[in-house]
């Protein structure tokens, strides 16, 4: 079960255009405690996430979910990999970062710009001898296949790529370049 942050309480409540008041009389609660939820500041039982995540479930529109806006398979390259293994993917491909992913769990990224910093450290001669572990990036977060795209959008405007998972293995990705595509489709 995907327990929802409070910014994606918050994303969620704004993008359906409901007001705090307005959820809190719906949920059962106060708007007070909608608010601290909403800012971080209270940990709410689950009891009262469920009523809330109940009320905007309600509330929703038809709505795009990960799932339809995600490609698949997935291009990733392994700890292991050699660095040049992730420098041709990304070559060949156009794109400017990787999933790094070990026995079909997501541990990292590697960027181009992981890559020029090793490389600018290391001199461009000795790059060949990496290996994708030693450029290492934190992971690009994950959400189920069914999250609204509303809060993939909001979560991509910090991460360069979002990784869809279901049943603990990684389904899809999405990358900032897909939802601009969306728009230039509608």
């Amino acid at each position: 079960m995907h327990i929802p942050t409070p910014e994606e309480l918050k994303a969620r409540r704004e993008m359906l255009g409901i007001r705090q008041a307005a959820l809190a009389e719906l949920a059962g609660i106060s708007q007070s405690m909608v608010a601290r939820i909403e800012a971080g500041s209270v940990d709410p039982r689950v009891s009262t996430l469920e009523k809330i995540v109940r009320v905007l479930n309600e509330a929703r529109k038809p709505r795009m979910t990960a799932a339809q806006v995600m490609h698949s398979p997935v291009l990733f390259v392994e700890p292991g990999d050699p660095l040049t293994t992730a420098v041709e993917i990304m070559d060949a491909r156009n794109i400017s970062q990787l999933p790094v992913i070990e026995n079909g769990v997501p541990v990292g990224c590697i960027s181009e710009t992981a890559i020029v910093s090793a490389l600018e450290d290391r001199g461009a001669a000795k790059g060949h001898d990496l290996a994708v572990h030693q450029v290492l990036e934190p992971g690009f977060p994950t959400v189920p296949p069914g999250m609204d795209i509303e809060t993939v959008v909001k979560i991509l405007q910090k991460h360069h790529a979002v990784l869809v998972m279901d049943e603990g293995k990684v389904r899809g990705v999405i990358t900032k370049h897909d939802l601009i595509s969306l728009i230039i489709e509608r």
